[in-house]
């Protein structure tokens, strides 16, 4: 067999095989066409989710391993049965067009992979993220949502890769079909799944997944798009060069940063900064020291709200994605002298802002007025940070069952000059991890601040 190959030399990748699993024959999954959502459309022009696991060797490698977790993946594509389907889109001939997800069961990619020249420890050793390494852990590299449906791609893919002494499990959701949400949701029943043979009783909890889209009363189904092609939705960003670092933060130092951030704001702030708030507040006063930002220059910060709790249509175990965007914006000067929780507090006041109908009215907007997502206009200026994520997602409970992830990583989409992706830390109890990107000079003195690093779990800042 002809092997692909990717990486430097030393982390040279070798593709061993390809396939498609599709879900098990036992539980054949309903044939229907989804329609989605201005949540689901306005990410058909942005890259893949990419995030994986650093699994430690298990006892058996090579086709074995792959062939049951290729099992495994079609008894959880039984329950995630829209996962296995295909973007498809239709021209309308009006200068407009529809896209839906296609739930014919063509299946999700699975790719073999060896890199013997990689250790876990070349991985998850440093601060520094080997990038040239780590991306080649990853399939559908440069696919955006809306290629996929132009060209028929799957939806979703994995690539599992045997290292000197350990597995990477990369994966690559489309991200138009689901949210970071539905990612861990998925990865979570997979792994689950294999960890215990694939018994229903041990999946009684995620049985319950609703995969229909919720559109709001006023929205037209399905919504039209205003181009003639969907291809016409598309930006491409030649992505600037940055350096990737990984920062473990402690319960108890992210405890005493919520401690304090309230404590700033005793008397003045009207709810609580919660803990995800005070973190990336100590991240972006941090950043824009090591930016040496002038006191006067405009910074802001890009979240992605979570709706599900936000709105009373949404049901439990919803399948699509339910993102809003916020922003929080204010100077340089401002962040540095009012102090973390000050700094917090216009964190919370921008995720607050979208109650029940605020995200109603985003809605019914978005169907009038489509707007996509741009990681390239996220990241004008050198001044903003965007962040993705929950720390609330399940990353370690990923045992497939040899053993809990060492680590997580993720690819090389959306990797652009502020980009921070918020992971649950490796220790239970309010852990967290900031996957940062930021200009390499900049990284150096982020790296080198002493406020910031003394938060965090140190590690070898050698770079990768």
């Amino acid at each position: 067999m002809d092997m692909e190959e990717t990486g430097g030399t030393a982390g040279t990748v070798r593709t061993v095989s390809r396939r498609l699993v599709r879900p098990s024959n036992g539980n054949a999954p309903p044939r229907e066409d989804i329609h989605l959502t201005p949540w689901d459309l306005r990410l058909i022009s942005v890259v893949y989710i990419q995030k994986g696991l650093l699994l430690p060797a298990p006892p058996a490698g090579g086709d074995r391993l792959v062939g049951t977790l290729a099992s495994s993946l079609a008894r959880a594509l039984d329950r995630y049965y829209h996962l296995a389907g295909r973007l498809a889109v239709e021209e309308r001939g009006d200068g407009t067009v529809n896209v839906k997800l296609r739930c014919t069961g063509e299946g999700a990619e699975l790719v073999h992979a060896t890199t013997p020249g990689v250790a876990v420890a070349d991985i998850a050793g440093s601060l520094y993220t080997p990038s040239s390494v780590v991306w080649a852990l990853f399939p559908l590299n440069g696919v955006l949502g809306a290629d996929a449906a132009v060209d028929s791609l799957p939806v979703l893919s994995v690539q599992v890769t045997e290292l000197a002494d350990g597995v990477f499990v990369g994966v690559s959701l489309n991200h138009s079909v689901g949210d970071g949400f539905v990612f861990w949701e998925f990865l979570n029943a997979w792994s689950e799944i294999n960890r215990g043979g694939g018994a229903t009783s041990d999946l009684s909890k995620i049985s319950a997944r609703v995969h229909r889209r919720w559109f709001t009363d006023a929205s037209p189904v399905p919504i039209p798009l205003p181009f003639g092609k969907l291809q016409h939705a598309v930006r491409r960003f030649e992505p600037p060069t940055v350096q990737e670092c990984f920062f473990t933060f402690s319960a108890s130092s992210v405890k005493e940063l919520k401690a304090r951030a309230n404590d700033e704001m005793a008397g003045t702030a009207t709810a609580t900064i919660s803990s995800l708030q005070a973190l990336l507040a100590h991240l972006w006063r941090a950043v824009s020291r090591a930016r040496r930002l002038p006191p006067g220059k405009e910074t802001s910060y890009n979240l992605a709200v979570g709706c599900r709790g936000r709105l009373s249509g949404i049901p439990p175990g919803y399948m699509g994605n339910a993102l809003v965007p916020g922003t929080a914006s204010c100077t340089v000067g401002e962040i540095q002298s009012r102090g973390l929780g000050w700094t917090a507090w216009q964190l919370n006041r921008a995720v607050a802002s979208f109650d029940e109908e605020a995200v109603r009215e985003w809605l019914e907007s978005w169907t009038r007025e489509p707007q996509f997502r741009y990681f390239g206009s996220l990241m004008s200026g050198g001044a903003a940070l965007t962040t993705g994520s929950s720390p609330r997602f399940d990353v370690f409970g990923n045992d497939f069952g040899w053993g809990k992830p060492a680590a997580v990583r993720s690819g090389r989409e959306g990797k652009m000059d502020g980009k921070a992706t918020v992971y649950e830390g490796p220790e239970r109890g309010g852990s967290m991890s900031l996957e940062v990107c930021i200009a390499p000079d900049a990284m150096e003195r982020l790296v080198a601040d002493e406020e910031f690093m003394d938060a965090v779990t140190r590690l070898p800042a050698k770079h990768g």
